[in-house]
């Protein structure tokens, strides 16, 4: 593989190769563990333009990042996201362009993302009970995501994946139901322990905390496990299930396991800040970069080259203490 002369390696020798850009802060839900009930969005001038994101897209692809995941807020409410989509999977270089989403939009838009070249998904399910699912989401409605979910296969998408952020004494009765759920359509699922990032006053967070050692211990009363070496590049440390062997079943745990020592990604937020780690503000404006030297990919290649020394070992969160991070998940794209 040919290596690009400048590279992405930040003051831990670790190779920067996993950029996730968050498209809009705007959300159709407003999930509890995410955001306050009453959000206000960034005015839309705060927010990087299209071009803007592509530019930011092509260098870092230059200079090494191999995978790329749009994110939000929610990225199908963003107007353009598909053409977005055909512009950064064509770009020379690029490995693998995948996109969260709550899947609320995918019944519409899931045959035109795969024709532009997404190549995976990642849909947020927490709960399959409808009631359960509106008051986690506060708005959104379960039977919509649940045809999302089956639209992307009918597309063409394969490997997608669930992500269930489980709550003590909300959803973690669910654990069961959702392997099995994901077993049936042949998805891989991540289970999540909350992150401590936004105040909320809709539950305690020590309170409903749930680490990822007593998920994997619920599902092992009912399927024999087998942990694996694979990466999807991401946080996840992922088991095999005897009984399904073809489902991938993964744990992010921010809290309980800290994944930060091979950490090899970077964010781009809304507004356009290279944010060097989800549990710290070191960041960089690229923003007002691109805006100031306009097509100048020399000075945009220098800020992004000199955010990496920013970017710290690790976060320390604490679920049960003080909340430490103010900017709420839709603005940092997970």
């Amino acid at each position: 593989m040919n290596l690009p002369a400048k590279q992405l390696i930040d003051g831990f020798n670790r190779r920067i190769d996993y950029l996730r850009i968050s498209v809009t802060d705007r959300c159709d839900f407003r999930c509890v563990y995410c955001m306050s009930e009453n959000m206000k969005f960034l005015p839309r001038q705060n927010i990087l333009a299209l071009e803007e994101i592509i530019q930011v897209a092509e260098r870092f692809v230059a200079l090494g990042t191999r995978k790329i995941r749009l994110t939000g807020g929610e990225p199908l409410v963003r107007q353009g996201i598909v053409e977005l989509c055909a512009r950064i999977a064509a770009i020379p270089g690029l490995d693998e362009l995948c996109m969260s989403s709550n899947g609320s939009q995918l019944k519409h838009l899931a045959k035109q993302l795969y024709d532009a070249g997404l190549s995976r998904l990642n849909i947020s399910l927490d709960s399959l009970d409808h009631e359960r699912f509106k008051v986690l989401t506060r708005t959104g409605d379960l039977q919509q995501v649940i045809a999302g979910v089956d639209a992307a296969r009918q597309a063409g998408f394969r490997r997608t994946k669930l992500n269930c952020v489980v709550l003590k004494g909300r959803n973690d009765h669910e654990i069961l139901d959702l392997v099995r759920f994901a077993i049936d359509r042949e998805l891989n699922i991540s289970f999540i322990e909350e992150m401590p990032l936004g105040v909320i006053d809709e539950h305690s967070r020590s309170a409903s905390y749930c680490s990822s050692d007593e998920v994997r211990a619920r599902i092992a009363e009912h399927y024999t496990l087998h942990d694996t070496v694979e990466s999807t590049s991401g946080p996840s440390h992922y088991v095999r299930l005897a009984e399904a062997p073809d489902i991938r079943i993964g744990f992010i745990s921010p809290n309980s396991h800290n994944f930060c020592g091979d950490c090899n990604r970077v964010r781009l937020t809304a507004e356009g800040r290279l944010l060097l780690c989800l549990g710290n503000e070191h960041s960089k404006d690229l923003k007002e970069v691109l805006r100031s030297h306009p097509g100048d990919t020399s000075q945009l290649d220098d800020a992004i080259l000199a955010a990496l020394p920013l970017k710290p070992y690790g976060h320390h969160f604490d679920v049960g203490g003080e909340v430490q991070i103010l900017r709420f998940m839709n603005m940092t794209g997970g």
